[in-house]
C-alpha cells in the first residue's frame, strides 16, 4: 500500500460552508481535522481541534442552513475540539466520495496549513493516481510526498518519502551520524549520483520530519 500526502487549497480556503465560518470567526484558528467522516444519508460528521473562543464560534453558526447540529468537546485553555453534523457541501462531499469510490483510507489528523488543509490517503498507487485525477477542479492540489504505507505509528522512517528514506539510509550506512563523522554531503552524492545541495535538502527534510513526530 501507498501512501499521498498533498495540500488541497479550495479558492475560499474552506472545504466546506460550515468551514468557511469557522475560518471567518474572529479569534477562532483553525489546527486540524482529528476525524471526518461521511454517512450513508449524504451528510457528513466533522470533529475539528480548534483555538479560540467556542462560545463565539457557536453563536455564529446558530442557525446556519447546513448545519445540523455542533458541540464543543474538551475545552482546554485556549484549546478546544469541535463536533459538526453537516448537511453535503464542497469540497468536503467530493473529496469524500473520491475517497469511497477507490476504497482509499484518509488518515487523521489533517492539519490546516495556510489556506487549505493537508490530507494523507492510503491505497494502491493506481487507484491513488485516479483519485487526485477527480479531486474538485475548483481547488488547487500540491502533493507533498509519496511512499509506502506503515500502519504502525511507532516507525518513524514510513514518514519519509522514497527518495529522502533512501537518501538517509545511505548517510547512516556510510557514517554520517557518527561521531566523529566518517563521511560529507560530498561522499553520499558521489554514491548516489547527485549533487552535493540535493543530499543536504533531503537530510534536511527526513530529519525535520522524523524529529517532529518524536517530539
Amino acid at each position: 500500500m501507498r501512501y499521498f500526502e498533498f495540500t488541497i487549497k479550495p479558492d475560499d480556503g474552506a472545504m466546506h460552508p460550515v468551514d468557511k465560518v469557522i475560518l471567518e470567526t474572529p479569534g477562532v484558528t483553525r489546527e486540524a481535522l482529528v476525524h471526518v467522516n461521511a454517512l450513508a444519508n449524504g451528510t457528513g460528521v466533522m470533529l475539528y481541534r480548534l483555538r479560540g473562543d467556542p462560545e463565539v464560534l457557536t453563536e455564529r453558526l446558530d442557525g446556519h442552513p447546513q448545519l445540523l447540529s455542533c458541540s464543543s468537546i474538551a475545552v482546554e485553555g485556549g484549546t478546544f475540539h469541535f463536533y459538526v453534523h453537516v448537511e453535503p457541501g464542497q469540497p468536503a462531499g467530493r473529496l469524500m466520495s473520491v475517497a469511497q469510490k477507490y476504497a482509499l483510507m484518509i488518515v487523521p489528523p489533517l492539519p490546516f496549513v495556510a489556506g487549505g488543509l493537508r490530507i494523507t490517503i492510503v491505497g494502491t498507487h493506481e487507484m491513488l493516481q485516479q483519485a487526485l485525477e477527480e479531486l474538485p477542479e475548483e481547488t488547487h492540489i500540491s502533493v507533498e510526498q509519496v511512499g509506502e504505507y506503515s500502519p504502525d505509528d511507532r516507525n518513524v522512517l514510513s514518514l519519509l518519502t522514497d527518495r529522502q528514506l533512501e537518501v538517509f539510509e545511505m548517510a547512516v550506512e556510510h557514517g554520517y551520524y557518527e561521531i566523529p563523522r566518517r563521511a560529507t554531503h560530498e561522499d553520499i552524492a558521489d554514491e548516489l549520483g547527485c549533487a552535493p545541495s540535493t543530499v543536504d535538502e533531503h537530510l534536511r527534510k527526513a530529519e525535520s520530519r522524523i524529529l517532529t513526530s518524536l517530539v
